[in-house]
């Protein structure tokens, strides 16, 4: 992969058009090596990106008459209200679980809460909803446990998981071979990644088009480095990095594109979904998903009896239907997949 060591001019953001037709002055970003990820794989610390989330995104809640999707109490578009079938305990499932787990009678989960709708902030401003704590706590039930969901950034589930902060991760966190080295996973979805842009796309971008433009992206996910190997492409072939606008919640992604503060959006398909349907005709998706792959829930190595509960766990509802109404409930139903597997 090629990378560059020269200091790179700090980029400025498109300038949207105010209703007499006059620019908007744009606002820079201050911290470069936050917003613009020339062909590299790092994560940036959170003090960093909220810098230059801060001066970036000045005035977004104003501007565009963005609608928060999500995280802080925005309007989200109302989920089923269908109530999910009742989830009895496995009593040859739960007898595998490590006392360590069973102890205090609940699964403690570690989740970003900023993916409508998988996971997310609700209106309250404080309660953690959506498909995968609807799942989760199915599967906690499933083992006659209750669920306990702690929210985390997205690059600090995993950590959790493994320093024992977390006894799960479920984080809409695509399996792969990188986290697979630290963690086991246990699939329970499947998504690819979709592009979204202004209604109309008046940039024309594609994703076969986006070098040099400004590309929204949640910190810590698979298009984080889907956008690095672009951006590295690009170079190779002499034109300009992919401006990438790497956020710390995809609740801010989402306004910075109604704004005009970039020009499109990457995320897992049901994200891109929610995020166009809770916009007010202001985005659309461009082209079909890509790369497709299982969502896999996290949990720290050598626990066997514990891996093997909760993939049964997932199976369990996957036979009892419990699953697909879950899925259902969010809308997300194209996504379920017919096994649940274990991944080390």
């Amino acid at each position: 992969m090629h990378t560059s060591s020269a200091p790179h001019s700090r980029p400025v953001l498109p300038s949207p058009q105010d209703s007499s037709g006059d620019s908007i002055p744009a606002y820079p970003i201050t911290h470069p090596e936050v917003a613009v990820l020339p062909a590299t794989r790092r994560r940036i610390p959170a003090a960093l990106a909220a810098a230059a989330l801060a001066v970036a995104l000045a005035g977004c809640a104003s501007g565009g008459g963005a609608r928060d999707d999500g995280s802080g109490g925005g309007s989200a578009a109302a989920p089923s209200t269908v109530p999910l079938p009742a989830v009895a305990k496995d009593d040859t499932l739960a007898a595998q679980i490590p006392a360590a787990v069973s102890a205090d009678g609940k699964i403690v989960f570690g989740t970003d809460a900023a993916s409508p709708p998988n996971e997310f902030v609700d209106t309250d401003g404080s309660t953690i909803v959506g498909m995968g704590v609807d799942l989760g706590t199915a599967i906690a039930q499933k083992l006659g446990l209750g669920a306990e969901f702690q929210k985390s950034a997205s690059p600090e589930v995993i950590p959790g998981v493994q320093s024992g902060r977390y006894e799960l991760g479920m984080s809409s966190l695509t399996i792969s071979d990188g986290r697979l080295r630290s963690v086991d996973m246990i699939s329970y979805f499947s998504a690819g990644t979709s592009l979204a842009t202004r209604s109309g796309n008046p940039d024309r971008v594609t994703v076969d088009t986006l070098c040099g433009r400004a590309i929204g992206v949640l910190a810590g996910t698979v298009q984080v480095e889907d956008l690095a190997e672009r951006t590295a492409s690009c170079v190779d072939n002499g034109k300009a990095p992919i401006q990438v606008i790497e956020l710390q919640q995809q609740t801010d992604v989402t306004p910075a594109l109604t704004s005009n503060r970039i020009v499109g959006m990457l995320a897992d398909g049901p994200v891109v979904a929610y995020a166009v349907q809770t916009a007010g005709n202001q985005l659309q998706v461009v082209g079909p998903q890509y790369d497709t792959a299982p969502y896999g829930i996290v949990l720290a190595k050598n626990q066997p009896g514990f891996a093997s509960a909760v993939q049964g766990a997932v199976q369990a509802l996957i036979a009892d239907g419990s699953y697909e109404a879950i899925l259902d409930k969010w809308g997300v139903g194209e996504g379920a997949i017919p096994s649940a597997e274990h991944r080390s």
